[in-house]
């Protein structure tokens, strides 16, 4: 995988920036909006530093395994929560019926 995407660095790119947007706005975004200037800003930066990660993983660190362990684990909790909010709510039902 890892020569794969030093042979193919434009894919590389696009795959760290998706996997960096998609860990920022699921841990790092507050609730409220930001202005469309301060968007604009954000997502430049990232993308700048999408390229500063698509250099390492161009020297072979597992730059975009790395990303993909963070979103992996993040769907993990994810998914925790909703059995979890599955399970209060028959814990609710059940109280109700008593």
């Amino acid at each position: 995988m890892q020569s794969w995407f030093a042979d193919h660095p434009i894919v590389a790119y696009i795959v760290i920036f998706i996997l960096l947007t998609y860990v920022y706005n699921r841990v790092f975004r507050v609730n409220q909006k930001l202005s469309i200037g301060k968007e604009i800003m954000l997502y430049l930066m990232m993308a700048l530093g999408s390229g500063m990660l698509l250099i390492f993983q161009h020297d072979k660190l597992p730059i975009i395994q790395c990303l993909l362990v963070a979103v992996g684990l993040m769907l993990l909790v994810r998914v925790r929560y909703l059995v979890e909010a599955r399970q209060k709510r028959k814990a609710a039902a059940a109280a109700k019926r008593q």
